[in-house]
């Protein structure tokens, strides 16, 4: 039967996803990326109600849409990226890994619509991708970053990343800290097959860039990783 249901969630998955994305694309053309947003949030919604995904949110009533914040929060699954999309409750982009930018249609799309590609395995690259992304904030625009870097393989956090933490001191904006959960069992990386359930997210209390500024890198990146730990719903 999971293997019926994921045959089914790929395919329906794949063919929603392309329609989203490809409009996009066309519409990026005519339709600057801020009023094009609130169609790309109903897109990912609808494909995650297509799958039988149901998510609850908490905590994002206050969110301040009006102003710039860097969002954070753990990296579970392939999924990850249609909950932020469609349940952020801003406009806002993505630090993404730049192989991303080489899948067909996909990486059309995230490259029209503004995300920012980061080459992990070269620092130099990295630090460059980091300062773009420095120039989104100032520019007045919200971002998401996955501080882990990649997705879990255990259901458990990995170890975070040093450069958001410079980029979060450098943009002189609060910090969000968001949990995901649900979305490991519902598709890990170790395995093709996707497991309709629920899944929550959770925005924290924003960590304002008084104490942002306050601490150090290190003593950021711990804190961060602590609030999203407390976010993230263990079954």
């Amino acid at each position: 039967m999971k293997v019926l249901v994921s045959i089914y969630a790929w395919t329906a998955g794949l063919v929603i996803l392309g329609f989203v994305l490809v409009t996009c694309i066309i519409l990026s053309y005519f339709i600057p990326p801020r009023k094009l947003d609130p169609f790309l949030k109903a897109g990912c919604r609808f494909l995650l109600r297509a799958l039988f995904i149901k998510v609850r949110v908490v905590g994002a009533d206050a969110v301040d849409k009006e102003s710039i914040h860097l969002f954070m929060a753990n990296h579970a699954s392939l999924f990850d990226v249609p909950v932020l999309a469609g349940y952020i409750p801003a406009f806002m982009r993505a630090v993404e890994a730049d192989s991303h930018f080489r899948w067909p249609i996909y990486g059309w799309a995230i490259r029209r619509l503004g995300n920012i590609p980061i080459k992990r395995s070269d620092v130099h690259a990295s630090v460059r991708s980091i300062r773009k992304a420095e120039d989104w904030i100032k520019d007045g625009k919200s971002l998401v970053i996955l501080p882990e870097g990649s997705r879990t393989m255990d259901g458990n956090l990995r170890p975070f990343k040093k450069l958001p933490f410079f980029l979060a001191k450098q943009s002189g904006v609060d910090i969000i800290p968001m949990g995901l959960s649900g979305l490991f069992r519902l598709k890990s990386k170790r395995s093709w097959i996707i497991q309709p359930t629920n899944v929550t997210v959770k925005f924290g209390p924003s960590i304002p860039r008084e104490t942002i500024q306050s601490l150090s890198e290190e003593d950021l990146r711990e804190k961060v990783r602590g609030e999203i730990e407390k976010l993230i719903e263990r079954p």
